[in-house]
């Protein structure tokens, strides 16, 4: 990651200030914005007034509750974009049958007490009927990252949401990695972490496992190198 995209803060100060205009008045003096960063004053949120200041965000501010903590992630470029529409179409001509929902929010970790924003969550077509704005874990197949360039995505993408993702025992979590240009395919969850993590260079063909069971070229993910 270069000096640039590591010092991008979470989000704007006018993005923040149309958050805390729309969040319900007893969180609105707990909210700052320091170095570009969402804080939280006078200890951390639990769940369910993170869930009340998550449906009252902006639609330009997409929040997250990993490890207790309110994250910001960020809003998806071109290439981010891409990179997801060049997975679907794999996933669609190889498994019909299911579904990959974009922007998808999960309850992940242990007990369900986090809150994540899949960039895609694999999963037999018509899973997400009649869900609200966290969709359980259960049935799904596969949760989808795609790294962004900001400073947070090192932490929030390569360490906490494996770790989420094996608590709620999403059977493969894929994170396709723009700043190494890989695939980082972790399987097998067991006692809250993945028995089995693979790395593969852009370019090269990548064998999902069971239950996702799709081979993806990945040779068009060249195009879209940083």
């Amino acid at each position: 990651m270069t000096p640039d995209t590591a010092d991008r803060p979470q989000m704007s100060v006018e993005d923040f200030e149309e958050l805390v205009r729309r969040a319900p008045r007893e969180l609105r003096n707990r909210l700052e914005f320091l170095g570009g960063r969402l804080c939280i004053r006078h200890g951390p949120l639990d769940v369910e007034e993170f869930e009340e200041l998550a449906a009252a965000a902006p639609e330009t501010v997409r929040l997250e509750y990993i490890n207790g903590k309110v994250e910001v992630k960020a809003v998806p470029d071109g290439n981010h974009g891409e990179i997801f529409m060049w997975l679907l179409r794999q996933c669609m001509q190889h498994r019909p049958e299911l579904n990959l929902m974009p922007e998808r929010g999960v309850k992940a970790e242990a007990y369900r007490k986090g809150r994540a924003r899949t960039d895609g969550f694999l999963a037999p077509v018509g899973h997400f009927r009649s869900h609200g704005e966290w969709s359980a874990p259960d049935g799904a197949l596969m949760a989808v990252e795609i790294t962004s360039h900001d400073r947070d995505t090192d932490q929030r993408d390569r360490i906490d949401k494996p770790i989420g993702y094996a608590a709620a025992e999403i059977p493969v979590y894929l994170l396709i990695d723009r700043d190494n240009n890989t695939i980082v395919v972790y399987s097998e969850p067991k006692v809250g972490r993945y028995q089995q993590t693979q790395s593969y260079p852009w370019g090269t063909t990548v064998e999902l496992p069971a239950p996702v069971s799709i081979t993806l070229d990945t040779e068009e993910l060249k195009e879209y190198a940083d």
